[in-house]
């Protein structure tokens, strides 16, 4: 029979993602940029492998879940704009650093984000905006990482912790909109209304629904904990954790701010990565924990 990927956690993660080339990228992307002097630099570097990159630690524990002599049930894919030759070092340097991937896709300056349908991604973390934002706008969960974000801590070697906003990341942007547009008297008035009424999706919805099923596996020693982390505060806590509730996905922590800068409290949590729709927070988060920018909703037009 053939492969199939369908019972897995697809993560698709550009090379920027995994590992640390933002000085090979400055040949590929800055000022005077030269594909070729790209490829040259980096068959020159073929035998000495990367540093680990912003998503590194998430990508390491995720793949723990695949259990000897089981079926895996975490599957991470390298989806790259780089040449075929560079991804000759991504390889090596996964298997440098004992990461089991098998699958990749490198198209060479083109945008790869129309593999993640045949690959039934989850998850795409990549450094480039434009690839994110065609994710979304295909349904698949997506995040540009904030690549000089700080190091995931060691400190929780046998948890993955994940934490998430909520408006616009887990949760539609119905709410902000109303923010946004009416100010936060509004905002809390629509909110404690509709308490009851469980927020539409967002597009990181169904990476926590993966998450979830797969938190149940008890066969490993990996686990898995979450979190929610918004700004909303009481009364609008509520109706966020009623959609939760509604949905039937736990998290293990709430964290309800008011507006409140998250990084410090991030840093108290330590995930392995952080998403947020909002600029202001990532640079907050990126100083204590790696963190993505989800491109959507109202305060990301296109």
């Amino acid at each position: 029979m053939p492969e199939s990927l369908q019972d897995r956690l697809v993560v698709a993660i550009s090379s920027r993602a995994l590992f640390d080339f933002e000085e090979e990228n400055q040949l590929f992307e800055g000022e005077g940029a030269d594909d070729q002097a790209y490829m040259r630099l980096q068959q020159q570097r073929l035998d000495v492998p990367a540093k680990p990159g912003v998503a590194f630690s998430l990508v390491q524990k995720l793949l723990a879940f695949n259990a000897s002599g089981q079926a895996p049930r975490v599957e991470v894919v390298v989806l790259s704009r780089n040449d075929p030759i560079s991804g000759l070092r991504v390889y090596r340097s996964a298997q440098a650093m004992g990461l089991p991937i098998q699958r990749g896709v490198f198209t060479r300056g083109r945008s790869p984000w129309p593999y993640l349908k045949p690959l039934n991604a989850q998850l795409f973390l990549s450094a480039n905006e434009r690839d994110v934002r065609d994710a979304l706008a295909a349904g698949v969960p997506a995040a540009r990482v904030a690549t000089q974000s700080a190091p995931a801590s060691r400190a929780h070697p046998d948890e993955v912790r994940i934490a998430f906003d909520g408006d616009a990341v887990l949760f539609s942007d119905e709410a902000e909109q109303v923010f946004q547009r009416d100010g936060l008297d509004a905002f809390q008035h629509h909110e404690r209304r509709r308490a009851l009424e469980p927020l539409p999706p967002g597009p990181f919805k169904p990476l926590l629904q993966a998450l979830h099923l797969l938190q149940q596996d008890r066969s490993v020693a990996m686990r898995i904990r979450t979190a929610l982390v918004t700004a909303r505060s009481a009364p609008a806590h509520e109706r966020a954790v009623r959609t939760l509730m509604a949905w039937n996905i736990e998290v293990d922590e709430a964290m309800f701010l008011g507006g409140l800068p998250k990084g410090e409290f991030l840093r108290e949590f330590q995930p392995d990565f952080f998403f947020d729709d909002q600029l202001g927070h990532i640079a907050s988060a990126s100083q204590h924990v790696p963190a993505g920018h989800v491109a959507s909703g109202v305060s990301n037009p296109t």
